[in-house]
């Protein structure tokens, strides 16, 4: 969640996954995307730096959180893996 301001003064906290799109026209506009429009009093670049704070805020916090439960190994051996499975060989149609 990131708090902003509406223009008429008033403070809101906005879940920041919710934005689709942010455009300074001259306001700053956020469409949601459920369509909805909201109209702050942050410029675009505030707006994104809000949002990159509270996301590196989430993912240092499910880094301690793991850290301390040994959890982190588990972690990088899960990336590590190939989901995909084995790419198919250059030129196998497979008809």
């Amino acid at each position: 969640m990131i708090e902003l301001t509406r223009l008429n003064g008033k403070a809101m906290v906005l879940n920041s996954d919710l934005i689709k799109t942010a455009e300074a026209s001259p306001d700053t506009m956020l469409t949601l995307i459920n369509g909805e429009k909201l109209i702050v009093r942050e410029d675009l670049a505030e707006v994104a730096d809000r949002v990159l704070l509270y996301r590196a805020r989430l993912l240092a916090a499910v880094a301690q959180r793991l850290e301390e439960s040994g959890g982190m190994q588990r972690a990088s051996a899960l990336v590590s893996l190939d989901l995909a499975g084995p790419e198919p060989e250059q030129g196998s149609q497979g008809n």
